[in-house]
């Protein structure tokens, strides 16, 4: 009893820590609460996310959506939410990936779901693909709607952490599975150099040039070195009631992939 007492206190320990640490906004010098400004920041960065994203990840973003929706492959879900699925990327190879599956995208900025929309009709995907507008952290569906929750490069945007994890626990059934797909820091040399001169310097440069908003991927990088990692992450899907959690790191270490089951 007293082990377990210790176990659950440092959990809750961690994630205070970590929901403090993700606080880090995109805009420190204007109003309005981090889940405003990271609506506002995708707004204005729509027009040239997909193009400028395959650039700067040398088109290796693909991979690892692959390798994130295989994770899914032992559930064989008929129906999946993206959480913050921004252009739909996730949404439209989930129904490549799951032919008889339904996909529901959900994101909060109306400028990157009017581009997902647009990837959605070209692919010929509408009888599979929906998206829609909403809040990761007050989803609306009712519980256990879902035998899958994916979410990409998406939670380290959430306004609260803790809330939206325990949002995706609610809706997938028991059975079910969240899979993240998150950046996360290389700690091996040279890759962990290389890492940082490119994400802090580099993209932002680039991100710069070719994006309306230069603010936009200089916190790309700030989030990165806050977000919590690895066994921290962990402890925070368990405290959202997930179990049998594990994650693999992709890359070098440049991403990570995090599996979190719902048992009951």
């Amino acid at each position: 009893m007293l082990t377990n007492n210790i176990t659950n206190n440092y959990i809750y320990y961690l994630c205070s820590v970590m929901e403090d640490k993700n606080e880090i906004r995109p805009y420190e010098d204007r109003s309005g609460t981090k889940k405003e400004q990271v609506e506002s920041m995708f707004d204005s960065i729509a027009k040239t996310y997909d193009p400028l994203n395959r650039f700067l990840s040398l088109g290796v973003d693909k991979r690892w959506r692959k390798k994130m929706l295989q994770c899914l492959e032992p559930i064989k879900p008929k129906r999946i939410l993206d959480v913050a699925t921004g252009t739909a990327d996730v949404a439209c190879d989930a129904a490549r990936h799951f032919p008889s599956a339904s996909i529901t995208g959900l994101d909060l900025s109306a400028k990157m779901l009017s581009k997902g929309k647009d990837k959605v009709r070209e692919k010929k995907l509408e009888g599979q693909v929906k998206l829609i507008k909403g809040d990761s952290e007050a989803l609306p569906y009712s519980d256990n709607s879902f035998d899958a929750v994916t979410v990409a490069f998406g939670v380290r945007n959430f306004g609260n952490l803790n809330k939206g994890l325990q949002e995706m626990y609610r809706v997938v059934r028991p059975g079910g599975a969240v899979i993240v797909l998150e950046f996360s820091r290389p700690d091996q040399f040279p890759i962990k150099n290389l890492f940082n001169l490119y994400f802090k310097y580099v993209l932002p440069q680039i991100g710069r040039l070719t994006s309306k908003d230069p603010r936009a991927y200089q916190y790309l990088y700030e989030s990165v070195q806050v977000f919590p990692q690895y066994e921290e992450f962990e402890a925070s899907l368990k405290n959202a009631g997930f179990s049998k959690t594990e994650y693999k790191k992709l890359t070098f270490g440049i991403c990570c992939v995090y599996t979190a089951y719902k048992t009951s």
